[in-house]
């Protein structure tokens, strides 16, 4: 085991309740980390997760989408669904201002796809196939499922804004494997 063996646990009764979305008190820090961003990378990556496309649409009413696999359920009750994009993205003012956009989980037979979708410098829209959902963005053909939000919310935290969005609309193929992203590969 690490030093974290021997630190030492505050009791549960000695932390009092913190409201809902209120910052934690000024004394309240996290420690510096022990371990380099590179080793920080190598463990996030043991974690399997979906890629995802997101697409929206800009002011000029062109379609946009980015390959994502920051995404997760946060509430049945409303139907709420999260994920994040550096605040380096070149489309990030996009998603920003944007009402709506749509979250594609995609199948395993899409990975050309999601390559497609991360590339940069390239018409990320040539040849994809996709109609206009209820709200107006772009819906993707052949997705895993499609999740139509609002643009409830955005919080910047550290180098990503994470967008939470509201669901207004979803669909799902029950006959399909999903696309897997585990320790820098696409599966």
């Amino acid at each position: 085991m690490g030093s974290d063996h021997n630190r030492q646990i505050p009791s549960v009764m000695a932390l009092r309740p913190v409201p809902v979305n209120s910052p934690l008190p000024r004394s309240a820090v996290a420690q510096p980390p022990q371990f380099s961003s590179h080793d920080f990378r190598q463990a996030l990556g043991q974690f399997a997760t979906g890629v995802t496309i997101v697409t929206a649409l800009n002011a000029q009413n062109q379609p946009v989408g980015v390959t994502v696999s920051s995404f997760n359920s946060v509430s049945l009750h409303p139907p709420l669904v999260l994920w994040s994009m550096a605040n380096s993205a070149a489309s990030l003012s996009v998603f920003m201002a944007c009402t709506h956009y749509a979250v594609h989980v995609l199948g395993a037979e899409q990975k050309s796809l999601a390559e497609q979708f991360a590339s940069k410098g390239v018409d990320r829209w040539a040849g994809v196939l996709h109609q206009p959902g209820q709200t107006g963005v772009p819906l993707l053909d052949g997705a895993v499922a499609a999740f139509e939000c609002f643009n409830r919310s955005r919080y910047q935290e550290g180098d990503h804004v994470i967008f939470v969005g509201e669901v207004e609309h979803c669909s799902h193929r029950h006959d399909a494997a999903p696309l897997l992203y585990h320790a820098g590969k696409m599966k």
